[in-house]
């Protein structure tokens, strides 16, 4: 494999673990500096130059786009994608991960545990949208930032207010959000690769500070994850469309409340505190879609005409409650259950033995007409309908 590593820092303990790593397995690996790329467009041929001079074929792309650089970064992941080279977060997935207010839209659409959070801009907002949140203390965040930088910890509402009229007196967009408390200064980093959670470790802030970061002073150890933290950290990396992620959650008291997901997570803390090879996961990650890609459901809305990518809801009542999936007759209807929805769950290529339960959404792939036949006649002209077409975002979310 050929595998490019686009990267500013060179240096950095990351890009080195990475790099060091594909050699190790014998690819070919070069280090580029993203800003140093430029885009060239013309109808039907989209094209790269680095350093002024024709950039070479390669097999894949690692991005480590910082924040500072994102939408020149994101346009270069992008235009790699044009060029049908395999790139390990897409720039959709980076643009979704880096804007923090977005990130938890995506992510409170998808019922995922997240801390009460509120965005406003007009200055009477505020006392209201810090009492929806439950009050002081809160926490004051900035759309963008990362390691820590840009978040506050206001201990009564006159100070929250102070700061957030500073903020925004200097142009700053800000997040209100509650303080969950019961975390008392931890946090859990897992970091996903695919579809798995290959190391995981906690962060504690030490003294005063009430952010575990690293880069703060906070302490790392390893941690064995239960499976609602390890079934939320990869649906998360799922959901904003990323294969590779750090997703930050706290400990609440109902379950994870993610706090974050980011799309170039470090290597130094994670692989200091658990002794793990994850650069070395990172890399035969890349190295094994680069030989058998995953198939895009994108792709397979345009493979045959009459066939395409629906849900099938599975009410209370319906036949195909207590039914494995091989007993539902759908294979025999030329229609193949590509991934499992149940409460927060994700279950890619379920087992035909598994049971089907009342809630179940199925993601098929297959004939639209016999999808569309299973509906009642009276349920198709209330509502049509319950199987229905993704469109090709809805499609790549739910991938």
């Amino acid at each position: 494999m050929k595998l490019a590593i686009l990267s500013c820092s060179p240096n950095a303990y990351s890009t080195r673990r990475l790099k060091e790593a594909a050699l190790q397995r014998e690819h070919q690996v070069k280090v580029l500096n993203t800003l140093k790329f430029a885009i060239d467009l013309e109808e039907g041929a989209p094209d790269l130059f680095y350093s002024q001079k024709h950039l070479s074929s390669y097999d894949a792309v690692l991005p480590r786009i910082g924040a500072s650089i994102t939408y020149y970064g994101t346009a270069v992941v992008r235009q790699f994608q044009e060029m049908d080279v395999f790139c390990a977060n897409t720039a959709h997935g980076i643009s979704n991960s880096r804007d923090k207010l977005r990130s938890l839209q995506i992510l409170s659409r998808h019922h995922i545990g997240i801390p009460r959070t509120t965005f406003v801009r007009d200055k009477k907002d505020v006392l209201p949208a810090i009492e929806r949140v439950g009050g002081a203390p809160v926490i004051i965040k900035l759309i963008e930032g990362t390691q820590g930088i840009g978040v506050l910890l206001a201990e009564s509402v006159k100070q929250a207010e102070s700061i957030i009229e500073l903020l925004q007196s200097q142009r700053q967009n800000v997040l209100i959000q509650k303080f969950v408390a019961e975390s008392k200064g931890k946090d859990i980093r897992a970091f996903v690769v695919g579809d798995r959670v290959v190391a995981a470790m906690r962060r504690v802030a030490q003294g005063q500070e009430f952010r575990s970061n690293v880069h703060r002073g906070g302490i790392a150890e390893p941690v064995e994850l239960d499976e609602r933290y390890i079934e939320t950290a990869v649906r998360c990396t799922q959901i904003m469309g990323l294969r590779v992620a750090g997703v930050d959650m706290l400990e609440g008291k109902d379950g994870p409340q993610v706090m974050e997901v980011n799309s170039s997570p470090g290597l130094e803390g994670i692989e200091t505190a658990t002794g793990l090879d994850v650069a070395g996961a990172v890399i035969d990650y890349i190295a094994a879609q680069v030989d058998f890609p995953e198939i895009d459901v994108r792709q397979r809305l345009t493979v045959s005409k009459g066939y395409g990518v629906s849900e099938i809801y599975v009410p209370e009542g319906s036949g195909f409650v207590d039914e494995t999936i091989a007993g539902t007759g759908l294979s025999e209807r030329d229609i193949n259950v590509l991934t499992l929805y149940r409460g927060s769950r994700i279950i890619p290529n379920p087992r035909k033995d598994r049971l089907l339960e009342a809630g179940d959404k199925l993601l098929c792939y297959g004939k639209l007409e016999a999808m569309r036949e299973m509906i009642p006649a009276r349920a198709r002209r209330r509502r049509r309908p319950k199987v229905r077409q993704l469109s090709a975002e809805e499609a790549s979310d739910s991938s």
